[in-house]
């Protein structure tokens, strides 16, 4: 009988830890998820910025330092997705896309302040059709940021809490890293748009 009792105890464990293993993978699989949805909308972005500054060449040619700042953000971006993209979660790549991202928003912001400047090239329908594109994008990228921390927090939280906590050490489920804006001070400012 006692020997009954000790195998069911050590059955009880055994789908007790197997329970908290497979809601760890659960939740280590939705913030990847939900990374690779932002991922989509990023390289709908990079895709997008190119064809503003082609269409901006014509009508700012003596701006080509900004245009050639913006391309060189949205590539720096594009690597540092692709290394984010590979390891969701990782510190480093969290931290080395909030970084691209933060300086690709900021030459981003400086060309749009650039536009201010040129009335045709405001009205020109291929550039306000990129815009718009771009500003809706814009919009996904943010809603998908959300849903990735907060798919982050959960999995860190259930990954903390005990006793998930010894399991998660001894599976190697390490901590996510939340996707975090790290623009400068400078970088934040909104341009300022005077409307003569």
């Amino acid at each position: 009988m006692v020997g009954w009792i000790i195998l069911a105890v050590i059955v009880a464990l055994a789908f007790w830890a197997m329970s908290i293993y497979n809601g760890l993978v659960q939740l280590r699989n939705r913030f990847k998820n939900a990374f690779a949805q932002i991922d989509v909308q990023l390289k709908r972005r990079y895709d997008l910025i190119p064809n503003l500054v082609e269409a901006a060449k014509g009508y700012i040619t003596h701006e080509r330092e900004t245009l050639e700042k913006v391309i060189a953000a949205r590539n720096s971006a594009m690597g540092a997705a692709q290394k984010a993209a590979a390891s969701p979660g990782d510190p480093a790549a969290m931290q080395g896309l909030a970084q691209a991202e933060g300086q690709l928003g900021g030459a981003m912001g400086r060309l749009m302040a650039v536009f201010e400047a040129y009335p045709d090239l405001k009205a020109n329908q291929n550039i306000l059709q990129v815009q718009e594109e771009l500003t809706s994008t814009e919009n996904k990228i943010a809603f998908a940021r959300q849903a990735y921390n907060d798919s982050v927090m959960e999995y860190n939280t259930k990954r903390e809490s005990f006793p998930d906590t010894i399991f998660a050490g001894a599976f190697g489920f390490t901590a996510a890293t939340l996707l975090e804006a790290t623009e400068s001070a400078e970088e934040r400012k909104v341009p300022k748009v005077s409307f003569k």
